[in-house]
């Protein structure tokens, strides 16, 4: 039997081995049980693949990425056997690994239920406990469509094979732009058929390799992510390579669920999203409209010392202003259908502001002296998202952007962009964030106005001024609008998700189209750069972010009442009531509970709303003119002087901690 030269690649080494023609990449690994795939020459194949003379091997570990799909992918397979075996009359439609799990959608005729979940889980264990193999076979079309005639969306992705593939949601995990594949799941002792998939894989070597899974909910999808297609039953799970992991996770959906801000937002009475309104379109309530004004009278303080003037644009503009812009020739989708105000006029309702500060930009002459000219505005923009994607505040049909656009040379471009992305990172600090990296989206090549040179200029541009803050550089390739390039600010909260904040993009073609001029120093007419820069990306967005990350306990500084006062008889309300008003013309929000609940229910309540500080008073504290704190860990400090009460609230306040 002939030899073949192989290169195995691991991390920085390499290592030249010579193995007999036939060994397989699992033999090469032999040992490693973390080893779950192979990367041959860049591509992904299982470990049943056969080395050629030549090939350069590296093992793909279970805690990858990629090994982490493909065990998730996997799983996916054995959950589809398993609603199968269940459901004989299931019919399958696509199942992709996703973040922190995978899920498979099925054309069932009714919807799974709990029940129906525990039932697929424990078939999913036998399943496993098999130890299945997972064998891929290349076919052709015409044997696919015969061996699955009665899988109709795998024949509607049959199809769908090569580039039409790739825009299909999923559809590429299963067909890709090559060859056909499927799976069959063989019996570990007979080697006969239990199950088959149409799949590019790869996939572990067998069913036993999985371990540790768990079934997580059911909803709704449409087909290939189309309303206009049938709604299918999907099933999300996840996988992990250890137990303990599992654990870990779970345990962390359970600490996101507490702090899920629709969650908190009724609980703590911050906000709604009413029927009568619709989906997407929150209204906030008294208390919620105080964090929010706080949260913006801050961001306006700090904008004002920065130079920013503040503008105001309206809801809804003619259409000749986004066709002009570009938006309707690339951004339609996004944008609600147009009204006719006036007879033969379409207007729109605004997805964004800037096109509104070009025109303010453009109402009167400029001068170089004037740049950079740093417009700002709150301005509420309106998107038309789809019912399946509208979450809460984080992703809403209508919120209100902290929208600014700068004006300046090109000479002026570096070092606005320079101190921009300091302010912007300095003022979500303030807000207690303070875990951050940056991405870089660039050019989408299919979808873009300008020229490259002008692309090549603005990215670079922006890459220098990440470089500058110390912090890891992502790229994101393809990821920008289709008129600059972006930095987006990306940052952890107290539970390690990360969450998209402000965005900076660099922009030189809509100056171009909406012919926007200055006078230079040198009396000629020159184009401004404009700098698009969203600080919070959406108020409610960004409300939503900060309440899951306090989990509704704001620092006092942003907390709806910094104070309540408890009184622990009725006869000190009136000495509470006085110690508040000092408290309201220093500034502070207190509010004195003055209802007939026990003393011991006051201070539950006042710890289910959060309130930072809770302020007690009795006999004792009468008589020597002070108080008692109760925080919110329920540690104690009592006899406070009333003056000194007040200044410690009034420094957690000034000093923006969390107490």
């Amino acid at each position: 039997m002939a030899d073949v030269r192989v290169i195995i690649q691991r991390d920085s080494e390499r290592e030249e081995r010579v193995v007999t023609t036939g060994t397989t990449a699992a033999a090469l690994f032999e040992g490693d049980r973390s080893v779950v795939a192979a990367r041959v020459a860049g591509q992904l194949r299982d470990l049943a693949y056969e080395l050629a003379d030549g090939d350069e091997v590296e093992p793909v570990g279970i805690g990858s990425q990629d090994g982490l799909d493909i065990l998730r992918h996997s799983t996916a397979h054995v959950m589809a056997q398993a609603v199968q075996e269940l459901f004989p009359e299931a019919k399958l439609g696509i199942g992709p690994p996703i973040r922190d799990g995978f899920y498979y959608d099925f054309d069932v005729a009714e919807p799974f239920t709990p029940d129906d979940l525990k039932r697929v889980e424990k078939k999913m264990q036998e399943i496993q406990k098999r130890g299945q193999r997972f064998s891929r076979r290349v076919t052709g079309d015409d044997d696919a469509r015969e061996e699955l005639a009665d899988e109709p969306y795998k024949l509607e992705l049959i199809g769908l094979k090569g580039v039409a593939a790739e825009a299909a949601e999923g559809a590429s995990a299963e067909v890709g732009a090559g060859e056909l594949t499927i799976y069959d799941n063989l019996d570990a002792k007979t080697g006969e058929l239990c199950w088959k998939d149409l799949c590019r894989g790869p996939h572990l070597p067998t069913t036993r390799a999985i371990p540790a899974f768990k079934l997580m909910r059911s909803a709704a999808a449409y087909w290939r992510g189309s309303e206009k297609n049938k709604q299918l039953q999907r099933i999300y799970g996840t996988a992990w390579p250890t137990k303990d992991e599992l654990k870990a996770h779970l345990e962390f959906l359970a600490e996101a669920e507490k702090r899920d801000h629709r969650r908190l937002g009724n609980e703590l009475d911050l906000f709604s999203i009413p029927e009568e309104i619709g989906s997407g379109l929150a209204v906030f309530h008294p208390k919620g409209g105080v964090i929010r004004r706080v949260m913006e009278d801050y961001s306006r303080r700090r904008h004002e010392e920065a130079d920013y003037e503040f503008v105001y644009t309206p809801h809804a503009t003619k259409s000749a202003l986004f066709e002009k812009s570009g938006h309707l020739d690339w951004y339609a989708d996004g944008m609600y259908p147009p009204m006719q105000l006036d007879e033969g006029q379409d207007y729109y309702l605004k997805p964004m502001n800037c096109p509104m500060h070009h025109l303010i930009f453009d109402a009167r002459g400029r001068s170089y002296r004037e740049l950079p000219l740093r417009l700002f505005e709150f301005g509420t923009v309106y998107r038309y998202e789809k019912s399946g994607v509208v979450h809460g505040l984080t992703r809403a049909r209508g919120f209100t952007q902290d929208d600014s656009h700068i004006y300046c040379s090109r000479e002026q471009m570096a070092g606005e962009l320079d101190s921009l992305l300091t302010f912007v990172l300095n003022l979500l600090r303030d807000y207690g964030l303070d875990d951050f990296y940056l991405e870089l989206s660039t050019k989408d090549p299919e979808k873009f106005v300008g020229t490259d040179e002008v692309w090549e200029e603005s990215t670079e541009a922006l890459r220098q001024a990440a470089g500058k803050q110390g912090l890891e550089l992502v790229m994101d390739p393809g990821g920008a609008a289709f008129y600059g390039p972006k930095i987006s600010v990306q940052a952890k909260d107290a539970i390690g998700r990360t969450w998209q904040m402000s965005t900076i993009q660099v922009d030189f073609n809509m100056p171009e189209r909406f012919d926007l001029q200055y006078t230079a120093a040198d009396g000629s007419r020159q184009r401004p750069v404009v700098i698009h820069r969203a600080l919070f990306g959406s108020i409610e967005r960004f409300f939503a972010v900060l309440l899951e990350h306090y989990a509704g306990a704001f620092p006092a500084w942003l907390a709806p009442v910094q104070a309540v006062g408890i009184p622990i008889g009725d006869d000190h309300v009136p000495y509470l009531q006085d110690f508040a008003a000092e408290a309201k013309r220093q500034g502070l929000r207190m509010e004195v509970d003055s209802s007939s609940d026990r003393m011991q229910k006051k201070i539950r309540n006042a710890q289910k709303t959060k309130v930072p500080f809770m302020v007690i008073a009795g006999d004792e504290d009468i008589a020597n003119d002070a108080v008692s704190f109760r925080y919110r860990d329920g540690t104690q400090k009592n006899g406070i002087p009333r003056a000194e009460a007040i200044a410690e609230v009034l420094d957690a306040v000034q000093r923006r901690v969390q107490v």
